[in-house]
């Protein structure tokens, strides 16, 4: 058998612990190439380039 609850947990107790899970707001970097916003630690979707390399080619 498994563990019982002693007491019935309240709404409001349930609400405070789960407050803690929330997402973070996304703190996007400059692509040092073309200067759009992206994800940091990806590729810019922009130029392809990630780390001074070439990752993806460009279409024209």
């Amino acid at each position: 058998m498994g563990a019982v609850p002693r007491k019935k947990l309240t709404r409001a107790r349930k609400g405070r612990r789960l407050a803690s899970y929330k997402l973070s707001p996304l703190h996007p970097s400059t692509c040092p190439r073309c200067r759009i916003a992206k994800r940091p630690h990806v590729v810019c979707p922009g130029c392809g380039f990630y780390r001074g390399r070439q990752v993806i080619e460009e279409t024209v």
